[in-house]
Formats: structure tokens, C-alpha cells, sequence
């Protein structure tokens, strides 16, 4: 697989997977926390049957 951050091949088991260094990890994460990356959909709640059954 490739890291999704500098595209550099990753080999399975390595310690940062999916990223290829602590470097590329931070970067995603700041991303994230700078809302670069936001997920776009709201999360739908689904009723839970086993709630219902008391």
C-alpha cells in the first residue's frame, strides 16, 4: 500500500502503517484537527431493537 500522505510505498506490519514515518502521521492528524478533512455526511442513528425489548 501507499502512504496517503507522500504516496511512499508501505509494507505490511510496519510500525506507522498506513502512514511510512511518525512525519506523515503527524501531518494527517494536524489536518484533521485543522478541519482540512472533515467527513460530510452526518451519521444516521438507527434504532437499536435490542433497546426496544426490555
Amino acid at each position: 500500500m501507499k502512504c496517503p500522505h507522500c504516496k511512499k510505498e508501505v509494507r505490511f506490519g510496519e510500525p506507522f502503517m498506513p502512514f511510512c514515518s511518525e512525519r506523515c502521521k503527524l501531518i494527517d492528524l494536524g489536518d484533521w484537527a485543522s478541519e482540512k478533512f472533515v467527513i460530510s455526511t452526518p451519521i444516521s442513528v438507527t434504532p437499536d431493537a435490542d433497546r426496544d425489548e426490555k
